[in-house]
């Protein structure tokens, strides 16, 4: 399997990169996105020392940077004729303060949700070429909501309603591309949601107050968080797993729980073909590209004219 993983250098993605690199007598491919040269260079040769695996590459995208996004998918589109799996994991988690994008767009918005949304449709088609059975995981919490007149939290910014806005749009983008794919005959694409059951022990804990710290470390010392390599070793099957079984997940939202994975319980919200419309056009408006549009409208004819 080849898998492209967002933000690979830190958290849940560096554990699924690790744990893909290394099962299976590593023969999986694992291409990670991350912002950094440097950081990512030194992921690639921690992952290499300790699997043996030097089926590994790197793609440098910064994703607060649409630019960016391009120039990425471009390098991926010349290098590889396919990819089996796609890990929709990146994001920014605590922050003190509101930040703004180059693009004009509140960073939590832009690198949590669109950037991974122009990334996911333009790379639609190394999916489809897959012979295994393309699939698309997506690293999503329950709950939150979309601030539609104020979807750059200008008015309505907390680090926390930036993360679950996105969660939510993420959501919506999985059905949505979940119940176009289930209507092409013969489509062997999937798009799954998974939420981890126990909060990752990551990076992010250098980063939030000392308050916070503080009782993250209380947490930890009971159980409350699991490391990056055990989540990874619980998340891997979703993206080693049998065409059949992949595609019996996808639309769904699932969890981890007793050993087997789950599916919870979705918000009638995110199957609210309105809404999903609603930021489907946003979202292409935002993005301001021609291609992007063009690989949307094959998915959903346009009603609306888009602004680029």
């Amino acid at each position: 399997m080849k898998i492209l993983v967002t933000g690979g250098t830190h958290g849940m993605g560096k554990g699924v990169a690790k744990v893909l690199a290394g099962m299976d007598s590593q023969i999986h491919e694992v291409i990670i996105l991350c912002r950094s040269k440097a950081l990512g260079e030194a992921t690639i040769e921690e992952i290499e020392r300790s699997t043996n695996n030097a089926r590994l590459s790197v793609v440098i995208c910064d994703l607060t940077k649409l630019t960016d996004v391009r120039i990425a998918i471009k390098e991926i589109q010349s290098k590889h004729e396919f990819i089996d799996g796609l890990f929709i994991n990146a994001g920014l988690g605590y922050a003190a303060s509101r930040l703004e994008t180059e693009d004009g767009m509140d960073s939590h918005f832009q690198v949590n949700y669109l950037s991974q949304f122009m990334l996911t449709l333009n790379l639609l088609n190394l999916l489809e070429n897959s012979k295994n059975g393309g699939r698309v995981i997506f690293n999503v919490t329950r709950g939150g909501k979309i601030f539609w007149d104020d979807i750059q939290m200008k008015e309505n910014w907390s680090f926390e309603n930036g993360i679950h806005q996105a969660m939510v749009a993420k959501r919506m983008f999985l059905v949505k591309l979940h119940d176009w794919y289930k209507s092409v005959k013969g489509s062997k694409v999937s798009f799954i949601g998974f939420e981890i059951s126990k909060t990752v022990w990551s990076n992010q804990i250098n980063i939030i107050p000392g308050s916070m710290r503080t009782m993250a470390t209380i947490m930890k010392f009971f159980g409350t968080f699991i490391s990056i390599d055990e989540c990874g070793r619980i998340m891997a099957p979703l993206f080693t797993e049998n065409q059949e079984e992949s595609l019996k997940k996808s639309g769904k939202f699932v969890t981890w729980k007793k050993n087997e994975f789950i599916s919870m319980k979705e918000e009638e919200s995110i199957f609210d073909k309105e809404l999903q419309e609603r930021l489907w056009k946003i979202s292409l408006e935002l993005c301001k590209d021609e291609k992007t549009v063009q690989i949307a409208t094959r998915i959903l004819p346009m009603q609306h004219k888009i602004d680029l």
